[in-house]
Order: structure tokens, then sequence, then C-alpha cells
């Protein structure tokens, strides 16, 4: 038999917000207050990459197993666009960023698993090198 509880979660949630009116307390900070810095930024990205890898690889996997033709076909009919060596560096370099940004992060992201690169300065040093080698690793992949 299960003892009958007290109140339940809503009235203990109007009780919480009651009594925060009451002291006229503030509500919880919300990311306009803080200082934007490159940790914050970096973290985002990671997420932002994370999600977009996810989404492209899904919609490739996807594309393959519905539309017709063979991947030659596809490759064939890009090539036949002839959008010229400036977009296709670019398309190149679009395709090539998130994934150097998402693999040195999240090497990044293992060395902070075994509790190195804390200090205030390594965060930061790390971050700025892992923007260094995620765009020149983007840009030869590119060439």
């Amino acid at each position: 038999i299960a003892a009958p509880m007290g109140s339940t979660a809503k009235e203990e949630m109007n009780k919480f917000w009651d009594k925060n009116v009451r002291l006229n307390r503030p509500m919880s900070p919300h990311i306009t207050i803080y200082k934007w810095s490159v940790p914050m930024m970096m973290s985002i990205m990671h997420r932002g990459t994370g999600i977009g890898l996810t989404g492209a690889v899904s919609a490739f996997a996807m594309a393959a197993l519905v539309l017709p033709g063979s991947y030659p076909y596809y490759l064939d009919l890009i090539h036949s666009l002839s959008i010229g060596p400036f977009l296709t560096g670019l398309a190149k370099f679009g395709i090539a960023f998130p994934l150097s940004y998402h693999t040195y992060n999240g090497i990044r992201h293992l060395c902070w698993d075994f509790g190195k690169g804390f200090k205030i300065p390594e965060v930061y040093s790390t971050g700025y090198t892992v923007i260094g080698l995620s765009v020149l690793t983007s840009r030869g992949a590119a060439m």
C-alpha cells in the first residue's frame, strides 16, 4: 500500500513561485546576462556541428536509400553544373570545417575527461588551437 502524498507537484510548484514572488526574488539568470567568451562560443559550436553532422549523415544515408541511380550518377550531375573552382572550394570547406572542428574539439574534450587542460589559460589556448587546426585542415581539404 502506497502512502498518500501530502501535496501534488503542481501545488509544490505554486508554493515555490508564491514564495519567490513574496520574497521579491529574481528569476534565474538568462544567457543575456553573461559576457560571451571563446569557450562559450566553442561549446555552442561543438553542439551545433554535432547536430549538423548527424543531420547531414542521416540525410545522405536516407537519400542513398530512396533516390534512384547510383553514386557515380550524382557525382556526374554535380560535375555537370560547372559551378567553378571558387564555389567548389567553398563547398568543400563547408563540408570539411564542421567535421574537422568537431573532431579536434572532441579530442580536446577527451583531454578534459582525463583531467587535463582545465586552467583558464589552457582552456583559451587549446580553444584557439582547435580553431586554427580546423581552419588549416579545412583549407587543405578544400584545395
